[in-house]
């Protein structure tokens, strides 16, 4: 059972390919919105990896930074911290003009009753970001949600799936994607849509949910019968090696585990680790957000932790009384209202 520096020790070691992919990127990195729930571990990895490298390089990590425990990593890892909020020009402004940006910057939690500022975090904020940093090149955290529903038996959205977004959270998320597109076509901007699929922190995602619906003796929704889920180690690599897939032509990468998960199956292998049964609601559905990773995994190969030992995890942390962000995925949503 990890306790939870020995889980941000998991997510945030660097492998040696990225090490040597670091060792020939050109410029500095900056990672937009670290503040959230993967960008911490990502700027872990990032400076432990420049630092393995041997070159001289600068990782700047930019956030609002509100949660104590993001502040106390950062300075433990001794990460670069700059406090901005995006949604203020004028603090962009002064943020160093570097070559290399993750942008993980976005809103999902509460998109339902709270569009405009949806619309704002999620669009606008990408549009004053390419217009400071211009033709720099960018990794941009997006989503599957962009895609249209799809079937298991169906392999899953690949890239060359034409965005259907459902719901406002999605749409806007398609829009962030756009503005990218923008500053490729205007700026000459390389952008790398990096559309992930649920990763597992173990602190959040949906393994987690199911585990605390198990745990509440909370009925689990079949209405999507299926996920896809991915670990976060893998995640925070993928990310920063993919700046090197960036390009003026906007390439799109689904970024998620291989399987297409059950949730029937998911939640039955959690509840026997967990000692308590399961209580499953309504009927199975046929469609879900589901997405197929071959390009990502024939460009990085396969995640570094597999399914069954991610729900092993889980519960050990579950049962361990283990921290939890309290942000849940709201996978389960088939009408887009997040």
């Amino acid at each position: 059972m990890w306790n939870e520096a020995q889980l941000d020790e998991a997510l945030s070691t660097p492998s040696q390919a990225l090490i040597d992919d670091l060792a020939k990127l050109d410029g500095d990195i900056i990672i937009l919105g670290a503040g959230g729930k993967v960008g911490p571990t990502l700027s872990v990895m990032a400076k432990r990896a420049v630092e393995a490298s041997g070159v001289d390089r600068k990782v700047i990590a930019v956030s609002r930074f509100t949660d104590p425990f993001v502040v106390a990593l950062m300075e433990k890892e001794h990460v670069e911290c700059i406090s901005c909020d995006l949604t203020k020009p004028e603090q962009i402004a002064q943020l160093p003009k570097v070559k290399n940006i993750i942008y993980m910057a976005g809103r999902k939690f509460g998109t339902n009753g709270a569009e405009c500022e949806t619309w704002e975090m999620n669009v606008a904020v990408p549009a004053y970001v390419t217009q400071h940093f211009g033709d720099a090149r960018y990794v941009v955290f997006s989503t599957s949600n962009v895609y249209p529903f799809a079937t298991p038996k169906s392999g899953g959205n690949t890239e060359d799936v034409t965005p259907s977004p459902i719901g406002e959270y999605a749409i806007s998320c398609l829009g962030r994607e756009r503005i990218f597109e923008y500053a490729a076509r205007h700026f000459g901007a390389k952008v790398v849509n990096f559309r992930l699929s649920y990763a597992i922190d173990l602190r959040y995602g949906i393994l987690y949910d199911i585990s605390s619906w198990i745990m509440a003796e909370k009925p689990i929704p079949l209405t999507v019968p299926a996920f896809n889920c991915v670990w976060q180690r893998y995640v925070n690599e993928v990310a920063l090696r993919s700046l090197f897939m960036a390009s003026e032509k906007v390439e799109n990468l689904n970024v998620t585990g291989p399987e297409m998960v059950n949730v029937r199956y998911a939640a039955t292998k959690l509840g026997k680790l967990l000692g308590k049964e399961p209580i499953f609601e309504g009927e199975e559905g046929e469609r879900g957000i589901l997405c197929n990773a071959a390009k990502c995994i024939r460009n990085y190969g396969y995640p570094d932790m597999g399914l069954e030992e991610m729900i092993e995890k889980q519960a050990e942390w579950v049962l361990a009384g283990g921290r939890q962000l309290g942000k849940p995925t709201h996978f389960e949503e088939s009408k887009g209202k997040f």
